[in-house]
């Protein structure tokens, strides 16, 4: 079984470049379910119901959240309401929604998929680690393979999560920094595991922002309005084959597509 994992989804060209690479690999069957960081789809800033469903129904098996999770007004019916929509499960008690689900797909069986916030360099939450901990517990015989997510700043707190998770899920995989890291690799007990997905956005921006308001900010330090870049968008993730009979990860491979202009694949 194969699944493609994508980095966060920024604005409306992320969600239109999601939705072909959906389409294409979903419609061909080269995948069996998509996990899809949703947490900047509406303008780079959380999520609304709307588009919450869009992506649901664009392809996405499970819309995971991060730092944006309350990002947008009404938030919180979001993560109460939608079973695959699910919130940092390491966020404060009494929260929402939550913070890890099983779904099951269409050829393989249940999977179950959790996200996780870091605290470097980011606001307070619980301890990702503690907070892993009670969740496999209770997960404990689960028949399907997990997929766990760091949302966080610092590449060292994304590679100790991971190592702390080896051999305990399925994959580990770091979104937040917008940028794909070049460090895919099964994990010594056999976890599939990268630092960052990177973004799926708009190709000529910061991060998925329009580049003359971020440099300006750079330059002089004054406040400024962020708008999510425009022109062709480029989705990065990557693809993890799961072994049907052990539930383990058999390889882990990036995987990056472009729009040579908006709408049309490269």
């Amino acid at each position: 079984m194969k699944i493609l994992w994508v980095g966060d989804i920024v604005g409306s060209p992320g969600r239109r470049m999601f939705a072909q690479v959906a389409k294409e690999l979903k419609g061909s069957n080269q995948v069996a379910a998509i996990i899809a960081n949703g947490e900047n789809a509406a303008a780079g800033n959380g999520i609304t119901e709307p588009l919450a469903q869009e992506l649901i129904s664009a392809g996405a098996d499970v819309v995971t959240l991060g730092d944006h999770v309350w990002g947008q007004k009404g938030s919180e019916q979001v993560v109460a309401s939608m079973k695959r929509v699910v919130r940092p499960a390491n966020l404060p008690p009494g929260c929402p929604g939550v913070g890890v689900v099983t779904i099951q797909t269409a050829t393989f069986g249940p999977i179950t998929v959790m996200p996780f916030l870091g605290r470097v360099f980011m606001q307070p939450v619980d301890c990702p680690f503690l907070t892993a901990d009670a969740i496999l517990e209770k997960l404990s015989g689960c028949a399907g393979p997990i997929f766990a997510e760091i949302h966080a700043e610092a590449t060292s707190e994304k590679i100790a999560f991971g190592r702390y998770l080896d051999g305990r899920v399925c994959a580990v995989a770091g979104t937040h920094t917008h940028v794909p890291t070049n460090d895919c690799q099964i994990l010594p007990n056999g976890t599939a595991y990268i630092t960052d997905l990177g973004m799926t956005g708009p190709i000529d921006s910061v991060i998925g922002r329009e580049v003359p308001p971020v440099i300006k900010k750079f330059k002089t330090g004054m406040p400024k309005k962020f708008d999510v870049g425009a022109g062709p968008a480029i989705l990065q993730g990557v693809i993890i084959d799961v072994d049907r009979t052990t539930k383990k990860a058999l390889s882990i491979t990036p995987y990056i597509r472009r729009e040579s202009e908006p709408g049309r694949l490269a």
